[in-house]
Parts: structure tokens; sequence; C-alpha cells
């Protein structure tokens, strides 16, 4: 029997030095190619995290309280009681002006005497009142006790020996050292002041003790060659007050006089004719039953503080009404915790106002965002007189036991709030409260305006057109492209489009503003026919096309019948334009943007919604057609085949089948696409005419928050509000698109684990 020798199998050696090289370069590989996505994904998120800290970094400040710190005190460098309080710009040099008729510029860093003078008045005559002209022109109307009014400047001279700044007052006499006579009748004390001055004319207004009017209004002509200015008085009649004349106001275009009297009431006389003013309104300036302490002018003249003596402020300006007239309108008040106030004050540069209480307590408030931003007892004595720095970081005030209290002010943002941000606010010179984003002006007087809601609309609305007209045609492009077109013409197709995206936004925002909005406004019925007729001719088209013999039919391989809808989308959209001019002067009398806006009452701007919707939805599409497409063309092909062959149709196959399992994919193009539209600065910016309203009108623009900041950054001041409210744009847009995306994902797990199971 011969044996059977069975051939031994060769021994695999898995250890030889080559191939323990080979796995040890390969385990180096992937723990460096580990890392490497771990510090990768890491380092995303620490990007985002930093983003989101320094933004909130750059907004926090916008909400910081008001702060105050005692820099000196110091006695009173002369004897005398004191009728006024300045403190000029670089808070170093203030002055004092006692009702003797002294003036004395201190040092307030330590209360030392400067220099020290007296007004030209006569021996015996005290000053009885002082009024400031405008916030910031240190031009000051003194009323006398002889009835007379002198008007002076304090002034500071600036120089800087041996490189060391040094300021020099002094008191300077536009029109001349001679007192002014208002009174010249009686010669009674002028209780009361107030003074307007400008290029062409001097204007001063008193009150005498027994509460009566005078006034005297002076013509300026300059000498071209001294530079001297003479002054030709002429007539002004004044109105009788009913009561006792408490303070007085003239508006800066010397329009408007108000006058507080003791029995609570604010008249708004009309000076318009100066031989017959009328009274325009009376109203009840505060509470009933409570007296008026103090009343002064905001910055600009237009709006009105009256303060009682139960701690309320309220603040008046006039508002037109139906008929054109003017009426003087409660706008908001504001109630002083500390209760009894002696005096208001209010800031040369902002809408911002201060009050003092006779419990030695200052409040720090800002009108336009109705915000008390500092509330604190400074000393425990009552202040008798307080003035705020031009620059409203220094404040310095008077108590009754003659000591002077120098403080520092930190202040920065009070002009921010909430309410200011995202609600109504009710700004001077307008007819009802109103949200308004205007962040600059060409005058020092003017109130910013920092809503946000404009610029939050105006981002919805962009991104609300451009997903209307993008969604549709990428979603359906999509699904026809993975689902029905050829495997040869997708390969075309699908990179053609995706090339789109790398279409640079400014190109597309170039086009739209230039050249696709004045051609849409003057093809305006073309472009709606387009929309009408397009979706009636295709389906008309494909009704036709299958509705042909089959052998005719077959000519067109199959997956390649789209490239038959290229002449019928063309001949469609030639058509249109082409009918344009006849279906404008058959439907709308020759001019449809007339017709919207006469007519329908649809105001028409060149730069609209429409133009918008077209350029950034052609900027989206590409995006939520790549993923969309990825996401039908992903779905297994088991699916598809099992479906057909259990007798669905292609129709049917791709609803019930395919639309569900892709649904994730689906969304996340969408959410991807909105992204992409909210974020959008480009296309916004160069085609919607920047205009912050809020309007859901498709012929009206916006403004979008990205393009407002790309055009206002540049500008802004660093560190001020305005900066700072373009840095919390951002972090809103930051917020948006964070809430956005994780709801996006949580919807499309939920989506995922639903349809994973078909």
């Amino acid at each position: 029997m011969n044996e059977v020798v069975t051939a031994k199998a060769p021994e695999l050696d898995f250890d030889t030095p080559q191939l323990k090289r080979y796995r040890n370069i390969r385990a180096m590989k992937d723990k460096i190619a580990k890392v490497s996505i771990a510090a990768g994904g890491v380092s995303v998120i620490v990007a985002v995290t930093l983003i989101f800290f320094y933004l909130l970094y750059e907004v926090m400040p916008l909400f910081k309280s008001a702060e105050v710190e005692q820099v000196a005190e110091y006695a009173l460098p002369t004897e005398g009681k004191t009728a006024f309080l300045a403190v000029e710009e670089q808070g170093e040099k203030a002055l004092r002006l006692t009702v003797d008729g002294n003036v004395t510029f201190i040092n307030t860093a330590d209360g030392s005497l400067d220099s020290q003078s007296r007004l030209p008045i006569p021996e015996g005559v005290t000053v009885t009142s002082v009024n400031e002209g405008a916030a910031g022109s240190r031009t000051l109307a003194v009323g006398l006790s002889n009835g007379s009014v002198l008007v002076f400047k304090h002034d500071y001279n600036i120089t800087w020996p041996d490189n060391k700044r040094l300021i020099t007052p002094q008191l300077v006499f536009p029109y001349g050292e001679e007192p002014i006579i208002l009174d010249k009748e009686n010669g009674q004390p002028i209780k009361s002041v107030t003074l307007r001055d400008n290029g062409d004319f001097l204007i001063i207004i008193g009150a005498t003790q027994d509460n009566t009017l005078k006034a005297s209004y002076f013509e300026k002509s300059e000498n071209f060659l001294t530079g001297d200015v003479t002054l030709e008085e002429s007539d002004i009649v004044m109105p009788s007050i009913n009561g006792e004349i408490i303070s007085m106001q003239l508006t800066p275009d010397t329009r408007w006089l108000y006058v507080a009297t003791g029995n609570g009431k604010l008249d708004m006389y009309d000076l318009k004719d100066r031989e017959q003013p009328d009274l325009n309104a009376r109203v009840d300036a505060v509470t009933p039953g409570s007296k008026v302490v103090d009343m002064r002018f905001l910055l600009g003249g237009i709006s009105l503080l009256v303060a009682n003596d139960q701690g309320e402020i309220v603040q008046w300006f006039p508002v037109r009404d139906v008929e054109n007239q003017f009426h003087l309108e409660a706008v908001r008040k504001f109630t002083v915790e500390g209760g009894q106030i002696t005096q208001l004050g209010i800031e040369e540069r902002r809408k911002g106002f201060y009050a003092v209480t006779a419990a030695g307590e200052l409040g720090l408030y800002n009108s336009t965002a109705e915000r008390e931003a500092l509330f604190e007892q400074l000393v425990d004595k009552k202040i008798s007189i307080a003035t705020l720095a031009p620059r409203a970081n220094f404040l310095l005030f008077e108590t009754t036991d003659g000591r002077l209290n120098f403080w520092k002010v930190e202040n920065e943002h009070p002009d921010v709030s909430w309410s200011a941000l995202w609600s109504e606010v009710w700004y001077e010179g307008y007819e009802e409260p109103d949200y308004v984003w205007q962040s600059s002006a060409a005058t020092n007087d003017f109130e910013p305006k920092y809503s946000l809601m404009p610029l939050a609309f105006g981002t919805l609305k962009a991104a609300f057109y451009a997903m209307l007209i993008a969604m549709p045609l990428a979603i359906c492009g999509a699904l026809y492209t993975a689902h029905f077109m050829s495997p040869t013409l997708r390969r075309k197709v699908k990179p053609a489009i995706e090339l789109m995206e790398a279409l640079p936004t400014v190109i597309l925002g170039f086009l739209a503003g230039l050249f696709f909005a004045p051609f849409m406004e003057a093809n305006l019925p073309g472009v709606f026919a387009v929309l009408f007729l397009m979706p009636i001719g295709i389906v008309l088209f494909g009704f036709f096309w299958s509705n042909l013999p089959q052998s005719f039919r077959l000519v067109i391989p199959d997956g390649w019948e789209a490239a038959l809808l290229i002449p019928v989308v063309l001949l469609i959209g030639w058509l249109s334009f082409l009918a344009s001019p006849g279906l404008e002067t058959a439907l709308f009398d020759g001019d449809m943007r007339s017709w919207l806006t006469n007519t329908v009452g649809i105001d028409f701007d060149q730069r609209n919604a429409l133009v918008v919707g077209a350029a950034m939805g052609f900027a989206v599409i590409p995006t939520i057609f790549s993923i969309t497409e990825d996401a039908v063309f992903s779905v297994p092909k088991h699916l598809t085949y099992g479906s057909l062959a259990l007798g669905a149709t292609p129709w049917q196959t791709m609803v019930r089948v395919v639309l569900p399992t892709a649904s994730p994919g689906i969304f996340s193009a969408v959410m991807i696409g909105l992204g992409r539209a909210v974020g959008e600065t480009m296309i916004v910016l160069m085609a919607t005419g920047n205009t912050p309203i809020m309007d859901m009108n498709i012929f009206e623009g916006m403004r979008t928050l990205a393009a407002n900041i790309a055009v206002e950054m540049p500008e802004s001041e660093v560190g001020s509000s305005h900066f700072r409210i373009l840095f919390l744009a951002a972090f809103v847009l930051f917020l948006f698109t964070f809430v956005v995306n994780t709801l996006a994902e949580f919807v499309r797990q939920r989506l995922r684990n639903k349809y994973s199971v078909i």
C-alpha cells in the first residue's frame, strides 16, 4: 500500500522586520491622522467660542452702569452766594459766578484760585438770574437786579509752553460791557432770563419780579474791516403771563417760547409774528398738586424737561397733528428715587441729563434710551448747585455748608438700552413712536437712533425672498438631476451648477445693482409675465411631449428630456419681455411703477426686495442644489429598485421612498442656504438701496445686519456706542446662526431616526 505524502503548507511569518516596520508606520499614520482630525475639530470649536466671547467682550460695556468717584473736596475760594457754575472741556478749570457779580476761575484739582474779576455792573447791582444761550456755547445771559441783562462768554485759551498744556481762562464781552436794559419803565429785577444768539440776530427775553415778560430783539451787522459787531434794536411784543413765572426757555430758532408757571402749567407761545405772539398750547407740565422746580432744554433745543417737587421729570416736545398743527406731547416720564429735586442739568453733547436732590443724591439719565444710568448719594448734605463738564466726565457741585466737590464720572454709553434697541421709541420730530436706525447726522444736536429692529427685519426679509426663489428651483432641480436625469447629462449639469457658487458675490451685487435693477424697472410687466407664464409653459410643454407618439419620443434618449426645455424657457422669456411694453400700455396706463404707487398705494424703489431675491437666490441655489442632489443620489438603490419592482411609478417612488429617506439631507441643505442668505453682505449692500425700513413690500428695499456692519464699521469711532452696537449686530447674527443651526441639527436627527428604518 502506497503511502500518500501531503505537502506541508508554507508558514507565513507576520513578524518579519519589514512587516513590523510597515505596521508601525501605519499605526503612526493612524495616530497622526486621529490627533490631527481631533485637533482640527477642537480648533474649530475653540475658534467659534473665542469669536463668541470676543463679541460679548465688545458688547458688554454698552449695558454697564455709570460710576462716580470723588476727586477732590475743598472750601469755596471766595465769599458770596453762587449763582452759576461751569467746568471747561478738559475738566481742569471751573468758573464760579456769585450773586455779587464776582467771577472766579478755579483749578478743579485742588480748588486753588486761578484768577478773579468782577462783571462790569454798577455797585449795588446783583445777579438775579443766569441762563446759557445754547448747550456748549459758553454764552451767558445774566439777569440783574436793575432790570438789565449782561451778555458775556467764558473762554479758555490753550497753549503748550514746554510741551505742557496751559489753560488760560478769560471773559469775553461780544456786545460790549454795557448791560442791555430790558425793563426800561420800572427797572425791576430780572428773575428769569433766556437768550438766543446766532449769526443774524440776538434776542433776550426776561421775566421781571411782577411776572411780566420783557424782550429785546437785535439785528446784527458786522464791520468787514474791524470785525466789530453792532446791534440794531427792533420791537418785539411779549405775551401776558397768567401766574407766577418759574422758568422760561426759548427754542434755538426763536419760534417757540416756553413758560412754566407756579400753578404747574406750561405755556407754549408762537413768536413767529413778533408783533402778535400767539398762545399755541397750555398743558399741565407736572402732576396736579405739585410745583415746577426747574425746566431745561435737552441738547438741540427741541425736548423740554420739566421737574417738579415730587421727584418727577417729564419730557415734552412739539408734535404735528393730522392738521399739520403743533401740540405739546408728554413723551416720557422719569422718577427720581430721592424725591425732591433741587436742580436739573443737561449734557452738552448727548441727549442726557442729570438731577440733584435735597438729600445730596445724583441721578444720571438718558432721554432716548429712557434709562437711569446712575442714582447714588454723593454727600449727606443738600446740593445747592451743580454742573457737568462738556464731555460729561466730571461733576462739580456745591453743598450748603460752602464746600465744592469735584467728582469723576464714567458714563460711556447711557444712550443704549434694550428698549432703545428693540422697542418703538418716540424720537424728537416724529409724530409717533417708531423703529428707526439712524446712527449719524450733519449736526451735533442729532438724536442717535439705534433700533436694531429694522436691520433684523431687513435681514429676514432679504433671506425670505431669496429662499422663496431659490428653494423651489434648487430642490426640484436636484430631485430631477439625481432621480430622473441620465448619468451622462448629470455629469455635465451638476458641476456646471456647482461652478456657479464660485462666482464672487460682489460681481452678482454689481450686476444686480447696475444692470438688473434698472432693467427690471423698465420691464416690470415682462418680469411678472415671466413669473406667471414660465411654470404654465413648462407644464404645457410636458403635457404636449407626453402625448406625442412613442416612436417620436424615443428619438430623445431616456433622461435627456430636460434639454428640450432650454429653447422653451428662452422662448417664453423672449416673448414675455417682447410683450412688456404692450402689457404696460394696456393694463397699467403706460407706467406700471406709477400705477403701483398712485392707484394701488404701493411704494416702488428701483433697488428692492425683488432684485435682491433674484440675485441672492441665484447665489444660494448652488448650495442648496449640491447638498440636496447628493442627499437624493445617496438614497440606497435597493430601495428605489424595490419600489419600482413592486409596481410603483418613478414619481411615486420619488415622493414616497426617495424624498422621506433624503429629507434629513434636504433639510440640511435648506438650513445651510438660509444661513448663507442671512449672512450675505455684498449683494444686499449693492442691490437694496440700504434703506432701514420695516415693510414687507417686495418693491421696497431694506438694510440687513451684515450690510450695515460693512457700511458703517469703517466710519465708526472705536469704542463709541455706535461702534459697539455694530458689534452687537454681529453678535445677533452669530446667535441667530447658532440657534438656527442647532435647531436644524435637532430636526435633522429626528428625521434621520424616523426614516432610517425604510
